[in-house]
């Protein structure tokens, strides 16, 4: 299979989107990509779509309520969201983006976090020192994940590695990032603490004291919100605004043919010129730890 992507409209502002293909046909990369890239289920290696790279400050991800779910820029009351510089760092620290067909059901109470779920795809933190294309579909080796509360909802982080990372052997748990990336993970929680804090929003809190959960247990909540996303397709639960709109599951009411889904990309705004970037974009905010 070969995955690629589209951009239609222009960079940094409403218009843009990224619509995913495979093998030269649409398809949505939240329904369409298999979580696990072999045969079989419960495997520790899965495919990634790559929404925001490293260093950039673009809110990306995917959209859940159009048609194809394209990935898009966030938008804040009227405004293109991008995420501040929380001393030290500019912008994400590692590639971030989501794992396909999965789902954190918002009916759902975690057993784990004791919150709801924030009715998204599982959230993964990449931290190899590859950079690939905003759109991309990269393999990950799965090694851990910590338990966000965000605004009362769960939001689970899982850290992965790119498999074509050419140190992948070194890394078989969590353990080995604090081992191969020496602070990287104090670095991990302590930006999703404060990231919002410069917005006027709340420092985000963590189940666990903190602490990241290891491979085995990340795993499982993979599993977990595989089976929400198998419900939400099926439509055995409330699709939460969800467009379920996909190319490939047969058994789906929502499948649309090629012809259908190339119309609908065409009638977005052509490919242009990148927006400008906003004049504090490499502003720097300094949080006070502890708050």
């Amino acid at each position: 299979m070969t995955y690629s992507f589209e951009q239609r409209g222009s960079l940094y502002s409403d218009s843009f989107r990224l619509y995913l293909t495979k093998d030269g046909q649409y398809i949505s990369p939240f329904h369409d990509i298999p979580l696990y890239p072999d045969a079989g289920e419960g495997g520790l290696v899965l495919n990634m779509v790559v929404e925001v790279l490293r260093y950039t400050n673009a809110k990306m991800e995917i959209n859940k309520e159009l048609k194809l779910n394209p990935i898009k820029q966030d938008v804040k009351k009227g405004k293109m969201r991008f995420i501040a510089n929380v001393f030290p760092n500019k912008g994400y620290p590692w590639n971030y983006g989501a794992f396909p067909q999965t789902w954190e059901d918002p009916k759902n109470v975690d057993q784990h976090t004791g919150f709801n779920g924030d009715n998204d795809p599982l959230d993964v933190c990449e931290i190899s020192d590859i950079i690939p294309p905003a759109g991309s579909v990269i393999q990950v080796k799965v090694l851990g994940i910590l338990a966000m509360i965000d605004e009362g909802e769960t939001d689970w982080k899982v850290i992965a590695i790119n498999t074509a990372d050419p140190k992948i052997s070194e890394y078989t748990n969590i353990q080995d990032v604090e081992r191969m990336k020496p602070g990287l993970l104090k670095r991990t929680v302590e930006w999703f603490k404060y990231y919002k804090v410069p917005d006027g929003k709340p420092v985000n809190q963590f189940a666990f004291n903190e602490e990241f959960k290891d491979q085995q247990f990340a795993a499982e909540i993979v599993k977990h919100t595989h089976a929400s996303w198998k419900s939400l397709i099926a439509k055995e639960v409330d699709n939460a605004g969800i467009s379920l709109a996909n190319t490939t599951i047969q058994l789906s009411s929502e499948k649309i043919p090629q012809e259908g889904a190339k119309e609908l990309v065409s009638q977005q705004a052509p490919k242009s010129e990148a927006s400008p970037l906003p004049a504090t974009i490499n502003d720097l905010f300094y949080v006070p730890t502890g708050i």
